[in-house]
């Protein structure tokens, strides 16, 4: 069933590229959210990888315990995109796809791709009838709010991935020139919502189950989608759907942040053994030690090492610190 339908406004993981891996999309699918998406998948790079392409095994693959993966793809070129659609279609693992025309980063900007397709309308219309003849998948757009303040038009994009049968949207309520930077634009979001009738997700500040209630409120979208709001916070997840069902909200102890932290590591240790996971798990463990008495010098520890049994014994050791001073 698409959670669109669900009966609450339904909770997504937003696609982060180096982030939003299978290890990571597990939690969050446990944690309560009621989709998931993958780090961005390049049309041209996936058709031209080797088929043992040990990258893309990684970036493709999903697990039964996600209830709901949605793959994210981009590119610039419509017969390009309208391939990797169909192949994408074809491995069976997908409830549905989605065409990034966010992401900000020069390296998918600078050919044409992402938030740059916003510069060209046509094309981006192009690309979109492309994928949609390619793919029965549920279809969904990924935008900002424009490229810069001055040419804002995510509502004439809109429009058009709506008249090319798209079957979402999701906007990220900056422009492409704002980065992350400044504050995600309410209004601009809640203006693409009132023009078009398929469904709407905002996206775009949430870091607590407050801001997620608020975003659906001040915007009246159809669901919201949750990016770094997320990083080192999974339980944010679980968080919003209690605020939705009108019980507490309950903020993790850290011990159980802890536990929460280790099994992310042992499952990214398992999925793609100890030495390339523990480099990953860096960003990982400092985003779960934010706010940590001592977490500089914590993270300085956890960098200079590769085994995840010494980072076990530093957190160990320095969670049971923490609450002794409790």
């Amino acid at each position: 069933m698409n959670c669109s339908d669900k009966a609450r406004p339904p909770v997504v993981l937003a696609p982060m590229a180096g982030i939003s891996d299978l290890p990571f999309r597990v939690i969050c699918s446990e944690l309560g959210a009621d989709e998931t998406t993958t780090e961005m998948v390049s049309a041209q790079g996936f058709l031209a990888a080797p088929k043992n392409s040990a990258a893309y095994r990684f970036l493709l693959e999903t697990s039964p315990k996600e209830p709901y993966v949605n793959v994210q793809m981009f590119g610039h070129n419509p017969l390009w995109m309208a391939d990797a659609a169909r192949r994408l279609t074809e491995l069976n693992r997908f409830a549905g796809l989605d065409i990034n025309m966010g992401c900000p980063a020069q390296k998918v900007t600078g050919s044409g791709s992402g938030c740059a397709l916003m510069k060209d309308l046509p094309l981006a219309a192009e690309v979109i009838r492309a994928v949609r003849a390619a793919t029965n998948l549920p279809l969904s757009v990924k935008m900002r709010t424009g490229w810069d303040d001055q040419s804002k038009n995510a509502v004439e994009l809109a429009r058009i991935a709506q008249d090319e049968g798209v079957d979402r949207l999701t906007v990220h309520g900056r422009t492409r020139a704002q980065q992350y930077g400044g504050v995600s634009s309410v209004q601009d979001i809640a203006q693409v919502k009132a023009t078009v009738s398929i469904p709407v997700f905002a996206n775009g500040d949430v870091f607590s189950a407050s801001d997620a209630l608020a975003l659906l409120a001040q915007t009246g979208c159809d669901g919201v989608m949750v990016g770094r709001g997320a990083l080192g916070n999974p339980f944010l997840f679980e968080q919003i759907l209690a605020a939705q069902e009108g019980r507490p909200v309950v903020l993790p102890e850290p011990a159980l942040i802890l536990r929460l932290a280790l099994r992310h590591a042992d499952d990214m240790v398992r999925w793609k053994g100890e030495h390339s996971a523990m480099l990953e798990m860096r960003k990982h463990f400092s985003w779960y030690l934010k706010g940590l008495r001592g977490a500089a010098e914590l993270r300085r520890a956890i960098h200079r090492t590769e085994s995840l049994s010494e980072v076990r014994a530093l957190l160990e050791r320095r969670f049971a610190l923490e609450e002794s001073h409790a």
